[in-house]
């Protein structure tokens, strides 16, 4: 049993992951848009796609954050009919209650997209049209490909491409500070740019890596 307390040790990717839209690691053309975004923010639906670790569902929080909305959050493999129409449910039914804030957003983040179920997708087209569309509410897909998912879907969402493109520079620069951060030994420094490399630009994968190199020295 835990004394009172007490925290369990965070891993390296969950301690510093990216809390707001300003600091994420590379994508820049993302940053900018969504920055702008979360200025002004209104009912849409949006998708990320790119690969695993650049960011995507981090991105989702951040914005979610930013504009102070209430989350919604729906895993891949929690992607059912049922779930996607209870959230809706409650997207639609809030802003009409009296302790609902006015202007307040609701945030609808689902987990590669790519992989819920075709009635699931269903479910979210129905609501997709603006004659439709859950008030106050703003949703972001995220998925590493639109290959399964519907033109009719695509249609209706406003598309942000996450690219590893680019943030090799990015990625070394934050390895080299947490080394710092994390570690008082300014001589057995491991060759972060090759850690980026190697990890094909994956940002998590590559603090994993770090995290062993701290964990041998």
């Amino acid at each position: 049993m835990s004394q009172p307390g007490f925290q369990f040790p965070q891993s390296l990717s969950d301690k510093y992951q990216p809390s707001e839209i300003g600091q994420f690691v590379g994508l820049e053309k993302p940053r900018k848009i969504l920055s702008k975004f979360a200025e002004s923010p209104y009912p849409s639906a949006w998708l990320f796609v790119g690969p695993s670790g650049t960011g995507k569902t981090t991105m989702g929080l951040a914005i979610s954050k930013a504009v102070a909305a209430e989350l919604h959050t729906i895993p891949s493999q929690e992607c059912t009919v049922e779930n996607v129409r209870r959230v809706l449910d409650t997207c639609h039914n809030y802003p009409r209650l009296a302790d609902w804030t006015p202007g307040k957003f609701h945030l609808v983040l689902v987990d590669e997209a790519d992989a819920m179920t075709n009635a699931a997708q269903l479910a979210f087209l129905s609501k997709l049209d603006s004659t439709a569309f859950p008030p106050n509410t703003i949703f972001v897909f995220t998925c590493n490909s639109v290959d399964r998912l519907e033109p009719r879907f695509l249609s209706r969402t406003r598309r942000v491409e996450f690219s590893s493109y680019g943030m090799a520079e990015g990625i070394t620069g934050l390895l080299a500070r947490v080394w710092d951060s994390e570690t008082d030994n300014p001589v057995d420094r491991p060759n972060f740019a090759r850690i980026a490399k190697e990890s094909n630009n994956n940002v998590r994968d590559a603090l994993m890596t770090l995290e062993v190199a701290i964990m041998g020295v």
